[in-house]
């Protein structure tokens, strides 16, 4: 699936799973909307057409109570009297629109007796029977109408149980709404979350390796494996098969400049050793005596020559070791000696420059070690050289030697000028100098550190630096105290 395809269907997801809560309370509030409506237009219509039904009856009861007692105008209340019966019975039979149809039927019988027994007592009030008349009104019409008030009223009880039932069903509802929209949203957000969380991890994991990867390439480490396949279908599997190519050829063109550097190095050398070879000889005054401006100016070109000689030399030390050709010669040495003669090595050093040298030996150190005495030499005083050199006046310097596990552990210290904490992982590449040069009693090439780097893992053995700018720098060698004889150091392949 490719990275694009992958947002979309997490983002469609999302959206689904968010919008799927949102529908079914739409959809309820629908429901919830139609039986409110029913409400409205069923149950209150027939409450209102109940309630005018029984204001009818009441008229009914006046207009016959007028009958009975109004002497001198009976048609009129007659009249009047059969106008509220006809009401009644009309509002009776509209009770049938409202599911209330044997209601319906029951009151227009009882409507029929109203208008029957009406006529009756209208003709014996007529004719002056007014004992016949009453008689009617107590036998026939008064149970009629008290029917049909009981028939209302148990209408009346119909629709409210209705109307309880209905209300209740929707609380009922609403309630269950509201439960599993709250149980949908939860889900909702959680898968949601899950959703969100594999498109971050599947996206900002490869994300993150391949800006690992490059800023390792940055840094030189050319070894760097991406933790992505390169056989991904996606964008991180391109990605993936880039870097692996570019890797590829950076190591290639690593690999053919240390090729370059080592042949240059070495056609160098021999026109160099010519040119010092003749600066030798003009100086012992062969081709004829110099004057002293002369001699200055030759001790200058042999300082310089020397100069270029050794350049080419540590040259052609980094390109052996990379190419796997670092000889080691590992001998016994004895530590006190060792120690005394770098003492004495630097101490005119020291006394020029006005820093404090120490040397100090720990208990726990084995007497006797076996390595490569050229090789460590060279470290060593390449180390102190570098303190000595950034280190001001009135400042110190310190080599320690202590035990360390199966090994020996040393530690040039000094209270220089530091590096810069940005800058350290690059101090043992080849030519880099940190920005604290301006402090330097005189410049480097650079390779120096690269140099005492591969001396010391040839050996077996690590180095670390540690500083802090402005306070001093600290470098830490830990080796084994018996190093094999060996023809080459093997060198890791960086392809």
């Amino acid at each position: 699936m490719t990275l694009r395809s992958r947002l979309a269907a997490g983002l469609a997801t999302i959206a689904i799973i968010l919008v799927a809560p949102l529908g079914y309370a739409l959809l309820s509030l629908g429901n919830l909307h139609r039986d409110s409506q029913y409400l409205r237009d069923n149950e209150l219509e027939a409450s209102l057409l109940l309630s005018r039904l029984r204001e009818g009856l009441n008229d009914v009861r006046r207009e016959e109570l007028a009958l009975l007692f109004k002497r001198d105008d009976v048609t009129s209340a007659r009249d009047a009297m059969n106008q509220g019966v006809s009401r009644v019975g009309v509002l009776a039979d509209s009770l049938s629109h409202f599911d209330l149809g044997a209601f319906a039927k029951e009151i227009g019988a009882t409507v029929r007796q109203l208008r029957d027994a009406a006529q009756l007592e209208f003709d014996a009030t007529l004719a002056g029977k007014d004992t016949l008349a009453d008689t009617i009104s107590a036998q026939q019409f008064v149970p009629a109408l008290s029917h049909a008030d009981t028939i209302v009223m148990t209408a009346e009880h119909s629709i409210a149980e209705r109307t309880r039932e209905r209300v209740a069903r929707q609380a009922l509802e609403i309630n269950q709404i509201r439960t599993w929209s709250a149980i949908a949203l939860v889900i909702a957000l959680v898968v949601a979350l899950l959703v969100a969380i594999w498109l971050t991890r599947s996206i900002s994991g490869p994300i993150y390796d391949l800006r690992t990867g490059m800023a390792a390439v940055a840094d030189g480490d050319l070894d760097y494996r991406l933790r992505v396949p390169a056989d991904r279908s996606d964008e991180f599997g391109t990605l993936a098969r880039s870097y692996k190519e570019m890797t590829r050829q950076l190591a290639e063109l690593d690999k053919l400049k240390a090729e370059f550097v080592s042949v240059a190095s070495h056609e160098l050398k021999t026109p160099i050793n010519v040119i010092i070879g003749y600066l030798q000889l003009l100086d012992e005054g062969v081709y004829g005596s110099l004057s002293d401006k002369q001699k200055d100016v030759l001790r200058t070109i042999v300082v310089q020559a020397n100069t270029l000689l050794r350049l080419v030399k540590q040259l052609l030390d980094v390109s052996r070791f990379e190419a796997g050709g670092g000889r080691l010669e590992p001998r016994p040495i004895q530590i006190d000696q060792l120690l005394s003669e770098l003492e004495s090595a630097f101490h005119v050093l020291a006394m020029q420059r006005q820093v404090t040298f120490r040397v100090e030996r720990r208990d726990g150190v084995e007497d006797t070690v076996y390595w490569d005495l050229d090789r460590i030499n060279e470290v060593l005083g390449n180390l102190l050289a570098n303190a000595f050199k950034f280190t001001p006046k009135g400042g110190e310097v310190d080599l320690v030697l202590g035990p360390a596990d199966d090994g020996v552990q040393m530690q040039v210290h000094d209270t220089g000028a530091g590096i810069p904490p940005e800058q350290l992982p690059r101090i043992f590449d080849k030519f880099y100098q940190a920005d604290n040069q301006f402090s330097a009693g005189a410049a480097g090439t650079g390779l120096g550190l690269a140099i005492a780097k591969q001396i010391v893992e040839a050996h077996g053995g690590t180095i670390r630096c540690d500083s802090k700018l402005g306070a001093g720098t600290t470098f830490t060698i830990t080796l084994p105290t018996r190093v094999q004889r060996r023809s080459s150091f093997q060198r890791v392949p960086t392809v």
